[in-house]
């Protein structure tokens, strides 16, 4: 599957906010990539801008392409209720996210690598597919052959248990679960979701 691999501060740039974690390079250069970096900054956005820079700052956030992207938010326009937290819910429940935010991986880049290495298990079985999407009630943990992996360890250390109320972890097993799905609250991504509805609804 196609995958950016390019420098993630470039597309931070982009956004203007540190998207991937802290980034120094960010701090230093509050402005867009490129040699017109500075002249964009000044330029004005239109609505429809906004909205689609929203989204595309979701996808990377997420590391999720367009098509699947199109595919989430449709089955949260399914569902009932708010679309725009829906859509969220859903990209947090994705089995790569739930392995970043147990803190197994570091980034959400390595947590959807370790799923496709199928150093992953779920309910006790190894899965590798990243957009899996886990229901409350399962239980994630990193298979028994793979948790001495220095990525994995490095990740997890000092970690005691998660700070996601959603999440209960147990750090002697190496494993989490499910407890209940998050509210818009608990999320702490920095998405304007109702642009990313508005966008979608033209």
């Amino acid at each position: 599957m196609a995958r950016y691999i390019g420098p993630k501060t470039k597309i931070a740039r982009n956004f203007g906010e540190p998207i991937f974690g802290q980034d120094k390079t960010l701090d230093k250069k509050n402005y867009p990539a490129g040699q017109h970096g500075l002249a964009r900054r000044r330029k004005k956005v239109s609505e429809y801008g906004i909205q689609l820079k929203e989204k595309q700052k979701a996808k990377a956030i997420y590391g999720v392409l367009e098509k699947q992207f199109r595919r989430t938010f449709e089955a949260a326009a399914r569902i009932g209720g708010i679309t725009g937290t829906n859509l969220l819910v859903l990209l947090e429940s994705r089995l790569d996210n739930i392995v970043y935010r147990m803190g197994i991986a570091p980034t959400r880049a390595a947590a959807r690598q370790l799923v496709s290495h199928r150093h992953i298990v779920v309910n006790g079985e190894v899965l590798n597919i990243p957009s899996y999407k886990v229901k409350v009630g399962d239980t994630i943990g990193v298979r028994e052959k793979s948790k001495s992996l220095e990525v994995v360890q490095s990740s997890l250390a000092g970690i005691s248990s998660s700070h996601f109320s959603w999440i209960e972890w147990n750090s002697a097993n190496l494993e989490g679960k499910l407890i209940q799905s998050p509210v818009r609250e608990d999320i702490p991504e920095s998405i304007n979701e109702q642009l990313i509805v508005e966008l979608y609804s033209k």
